[in-house]
């Protein structure tokens, strides 16, 4: 079942496109990745879909209903983010004594656990917290709404390394304890990427790439050899990336569809196949560059 439907969004700022022609369905109880480069749309999209934002134009629907200042989705989904605001007077724990009241599911007992774990002091305001402590507050608090939509946006900025493996870790514990669909938009795909079973990669407003996160696996190829047989054996297909590693020797990205050379012959010219990270793959498909730093240094 679809939780989430969007049908050819697009949303201006003045006259910037921050969304285009974005169409895409999520189906219930799954995890999925945002992706995509600063300022490619990822938070605009989060907002439309908790129901902060209306689009300019095309159709978002949310549990079947238009999520624009809609009670319904507003009870049944959240928006985590660094930009939540909670009354300056409350400490901690009083938020988390007053959430049960807005929070059907509300679990007061994991927030308690896992404020007592991450060592925030319940008596402390949000205000007060360093970056990274409060998104660890906003995290705790996003996780135990157990709200059938959960949006993170970038949830893990600021945190230490330590500390965000222990969120993704948590984060994965509830989720298989109590499914629900979850959509995380985060630069740290590299990290995450037990936690995902779909991608939704963005690229300046567009939808540049919807798939599972195994289909993503094997969406491309890398080939490392000399470069004169790469060239040869590539000439005429799409070349999704490519770098001189040495003045001889070339790494190139290929969709794996078009890579349907015989690995026999390739071999014995000393070009050897290379999986191709989702997390690389991702970077190569928004990249409007052919080469990559080490081209400005090299001229």
């Amino acid at each position: 079942m679809s939780v989430i439907q969007c049908e050819n969004i697009e949303k201006k700022f003045r006259k910037k496109k921050a969304l285009q022609n974005i169409t895409f369905q999520i189906e219930d109880e799954k995890i999925t990745g945002l992706v995509g480069r600063n300022g490619t749309g990822k938070t605009t999209l989060l907002r439309i879909l908790a129901g902060f934002t209306k689009q300019t134009s095309g159709t978002v629907t949310v549990f079947d209903k238009t999520p624009f200042n809609n009670l319904f989705v507003s009870a049944n989904s959240i928006l985590i983010n660094d930009q939540m605001q909670f009354p300056g007077s409350f400490n901690l724990q009083d938020i988390l004594n007053y959430a049960t009241e807005f929070y059907g599911k509300w679990d007061a007992e994991l927030a308690a656990r896992l404020l007592q774990y991450f060592r925030l002091n319940p008596q402390s305001y949000h205000s007060d917290l360093s970056k990274g402590m409060k998104n660890t507050f906003n995290f705790i608090f996003g996780l135990a709404t157990r709200c059938d939509v959960t949006l993170f946006d970038e949830p893990i900025n600021g945190m230490d390394e330590a500390v965000r493996k222990d969120v993704y870790r948590a984060l994965l514990k509830d989720y298989l304890a109590y499914p629900r669909t979850i959509i995380i938009s985060s630069h740290f795909l590299d990290e995450m990427e037990h936690l995902l079973e779909d991608i939704l990669l963005l690229d300046e407003g567009k939808v540049a790439l919807h798939k599972s996160l195994d289909e993503l696996r094997e969406y491309a190829v890398g080939l490392l050899g000399p470069t004169e047989a790469i060239k040869r054996w590539t000439a005429g297909l799409e070349v999704l990336h490519e770098k001189q590693v040495v003045s001889n020797q070339m790494y190139t990205v290929l969709k794996a569809q078009d890579c349907t050379f015989n690995e026999q012959q390739l071999l014995q010219e000393g070009i050897a196949f290379m999986p191709v990270s989702a997390n690389d793959l991702c970077l190569y498909l928004t990249n409007s560059r052919t080469g990559d730093i080490d081209d400005v240094f090299n001229e």
